[in-house]
């Protein structure tokens, strides 16, 4: 009787253990070969859109409870991609991106607001060309699963809108702009899972 109990004791424990470790929050880092900045501009009587492929940081993400999660990201402008190389190399000149003084833009989370297990709202500060801002981005979690590499993997996509001008850009508030200052940004994000205190590189 007495070892029965032990034993019935001792699952108990292993259940509540299990369950407290699915529970925590987990480390993902941001794969930078699978994470797009996606983005679309007005210009003239159309729009343009592009991509930064460079992305890194770190995702915290608490499933039970997505409030408890965080973001940090930097962005590498000197990705940007519009599939036009001239016109790439434009936007990075002091017309518009001046990446060789600001060669990348970083978002760090404040506050999470959960609107289901897998949607929410995410505040945080975007700083970009020297300026900080904080901005407020829509997002869903698109799902976990194992890769084809043995590893274990989330998805996020995000969405907001900015004003180029905010930023200190001023290329869309000139008169008879051809290039909008309202910008739409979606964010495609893919994190590979960290083990536990496994530094962020």
């Amino acid at each position: 009787m007495f070892k029965s109990l032990k034993i019935i004791a001792l699952q108990s424990a292993l259940v509540l253990a299990s369950s407290h470790a699915f529970a925590a929050p987990e480390a993902y880092r941001i794969d930078d070969s699978h994470s797009f900045a996606n983005w679309s501009v007005r210009h003239v009587a159309s729009k343009t859109s592009g991509t930064f492929s460079d992305i890194t940081g770190k995702i915290i993400i608490d499933s039970e409870n997505l409030a408890n999660s965080s973001v940090e990201a930097k962005i590498n402008m000197l990705s940007v991609n519009s599939s036009h190389a001239k016109r790439d190399k434009h936007i990075k000149e002091a017309d518009y991106l001046d990446t060789e003084k600001f060669t990348s833009a970083t978002f760090i989370s404040k506050k999470i607001e959960a609107i289901s297990n897998t949607e929410g709202v995410m505040t945080g500060v975007l700083t970009m060309h020297g300026i900080a801002k904080e901005m407020t981005f829509s997002f869903k979690v698109l799902g976990f699963g194992i890769d084809p590499w043995g590893g274990y993997r989330t998805g996020f996509e995000a969405k907001t809108s900015l004003k180029a001008s905010d930023f200190g850009f001023g290329w869309g508030i000139k008169p008879n702009a051809s290039v909008g200052d309202d910008i739409e940004i979606t964010l495609l994000i893919e994190g590979v899972k960290l083990p536990a205190a496994s530094p962020v590189k």
